[in-house]
């Protein structure tokens, strides 16, 4: 009866070791999963894709990129290198004074090229991105452009809102000329032969133009 009692508390002790080397196992699995570089890359821009810098304040919007895996979760610890490829004479530097910027992903896999900086020289350029995790690569690009920002619409001088006056005064003398005109045509048509002739300031009044005048004799 004892005897069974020892074998039946080994058996249990086995199965008890037997279980703890399983779940060891499968956890050094699951971490080994977890440290394992991801199988496929990808790369989305967050921030500054077709950003308009402004050449005159030397303002840009900073370039933000997440990285996940083919599973679309965020990989961290991935290197990132920004390039910056000008076309022409525009172009930008980063806060090292370079054209190239390198970091890595945090916790949640962005990337973000810091104190992007445009050139005084208006026209577009590009940011290649590539992403590195072991030997797992992707790759994109971000289109910025440098502009020189026009004058505020508040301090434009419209200048047609001077013609107009000038023109709403030229318009009235107009006016008062041709009224002038017609009055006076209308008073020549008016006088003539037996008409009685109002002159002002004389304090009296004519006689009429032609009428035949009688007197004593």
């Amino acid at each position: 009866m004892n005897l069974h009692r020892v074998n039946t508390t080994n058996l249990y002790e086995r199965w008890a070791w037997l279980l703890v080397i399983v779940l060891l196992t499968a956890q050094t699995a699951i971490v080994r999963a977890q440290n394992a570089p991801p199988m496929q890359l990808r790369i989305t821009i967050l921030d500054g894709e077709g950003s308009l810098n402004n050449i005159s304040e030397r303002t840009a919007r900073e370039p933000i990129v997440q990285v996940e895996d083919q599973n679309h979760k965020p990989v961290a610890g991935a290197l990132v290198l920004f390039t910056i490829h000008g076309q022409g004479d525009a172009g930008a530097t980063f806060s090292n004074g370079l054209t190239t910027f390198q970091t890595t992903t945090d916790a949640v896999g962005k990337a973000v090229a810091k104190g992007l900086t445009p050139n005084a020289h208006a026209g577009s350029f590009t940011i290649s991105v590539t992403a590195t995790m072991g030997a797992v690569t992707a790759e994109t690009v971000i289109h910025q452009q440098n502009i020189e920002p026009s004058v505020p619409v508040s301090k434009i001088v419209k200048p047609h809102r001077a013609l107009v006056t000038a023109g709403n005064i030229a318009f009235v003398g107009v006016v008062a000329a041709i009224g002038a005109v017609i009055g006076w045509s209308a008073a020549n048509a008016n006088s003539g032969p037996g008409t009685t002739t109002i002159q002002p300031g004389t304090g009296g009044v004519s006689a009429p133009t032609g009428a035949a005048q009688t007197g004593r004799r």
